[in-house]
């Protein structure tokens, strides 16, 4: 029996907490996806998403945080909403929290957009004041 939409949900929660960015995307999405970060342009096909990735990753120092906060399933779509802690290049902390909007199509994402707040990128998180949440692993 093939996995329900919500236990792909909860495995591709489980790679992105381990930080396993890379071999998520490559597990979850279609050949053809759409990706959509916030309003900008949208990046088309598996290449173009993991190129985007693997630039994203480069742009930080250390990763803190990758935490799914909450998610919800409603027929061939799912929101995750993720906390991400991290250090950029310049050694700031930052926080983003974000709503990933994904709609599904056998079993692989086909379209996914993110929505944040863009001042979220520019504000500097004192760790002390707002103690990082560890990531768990979902089952």
């Amino acid at each position: 029996m093939s996995q329900s939409l919500e236990e792909r949900v909860i495995k591709l929660i489980s790679l992105v907490e381990k930080r396993e960015f890379l071999e998520a995307i490559q597990y979850f999405y279609a050949d053809d996806a759409v990706m959509q970060e916030n309003g900008g342009p949208p990046r088309t096909g598996l290449e173009a998403i993991l190129a985007g990735e693997r630039n994203a990753l480069a742009s930080f120092k250390k990763m803190h945080v990758s935490h799914a906060e909450s998610f919800i399933v409603d027929g061939d779509r799912a929101a995750i909403n993720w906390l991400f802690e991290y250090t950029d290049a310049g050694g700031r902390r930052r926080r983003l929290n974000e709503i990933a909007y994904r709609q599904w199509r056998a079993g692989k994402i086909v379209y996914e957009q993110f929505y944040y707040d863009p001042a979220q990128k520019l504000a500097e998180v004192d760790p002390t004041q707002h103690p990082a949440v560890e990531p768990v692993a979902a089952a």
